[in-house]
């Protein structure tokens, strides 16, 4: 298999199917807010976390594979501004994670299910903001077509899976949120950085399908 084909959909379905890394649900702590930063883990231990899901969509484009990536509005009332994959809180009238991410999806980037394919799930992320986070892996067919709701996404745009599956482009970084330093993985992406919890999916992406 040549280098391109590594990061093709179809290896990515094959690898989400039969993920290394040992069971997701005895993997959870591993990820998270506190893997960066270890003092935050008695701070997520006691929150009530609410269960969100995301989707990570994968667009099958050959043997170079994209990832669809957001840019949330700047009126949005956490994460304002900040690139991310498409999701939310998990409803009580979802009856999975699968599906809340695909309601998600479609609701903010009118992306319709019929064009997804869910292959696998990541551990839970668990973030200081009060989220659980279940990483829903899946492949996109091309033919969808995009339509973005004005007050949740203000762009939408892709980034090949070989870029975010090279540890050569997984970079460190910190900040002061609340008078304390939190260290973070950020990618930058052309003109786009990537960061936070988006990012340290994606780094959980490469552990588990591609380390």
């Amino acid at each position: 298999m040549n280098e391109a084909g590594l990061f093709s959909a179809a290896v990515f379905r094959a690898r989400a199917l039969n993920q290394n890394g040992g069971p997701i649900d005895q993997s959870w702590r591993d990820h998270g807010d506190h893997l960066l930063n270890p003092s935050l883990m008695p701070i997520v231990e006691g929150l009530h976390l609410r269960d969100a899901a995301v989707l990570v969509p994968v667009v099958d484009d050959g043997d170079e594979a994209k990832v669809i990536f957001t840019k949330r509005t700047a009126t949005m009332r956490k994460h304002s501004g900040q690139i991310a994959f498409p999701g939310g809180a998990i409803d009580p009238e979802d009856v999975s994670p699968e599906e809340a991410a695909l309601r998600e999806a479609e609701e903010e980037i009118g992306l319709a299910p019929q064009f997804v394919e869910p292959v696998g799930r990541l551990p839970q992320y668990l973030a200081a903001t009060g989220f659980r986070i279940t990483p829903i892996l899946s492949v996109v067919q091309r033919g969808f077509d995009l339509k973005l709701n004005p007050h949740e996404v203000d762009d939408v745009f892709e980034v090949p899976l070989s870029f975010l599956m090279d540890p050569k482009n997984h970079q460190r970084g910190s900040r002061v949120w609340d008078g304390s330093e939190r260290h973070f993985y950020q990618f930058s992406f052309e003109e786009r950085t990537i960061w936070g919890i988006t990012a340290s999916i994606v780094r959980t992406l490469y552990e588990r399908l591609y380390a």
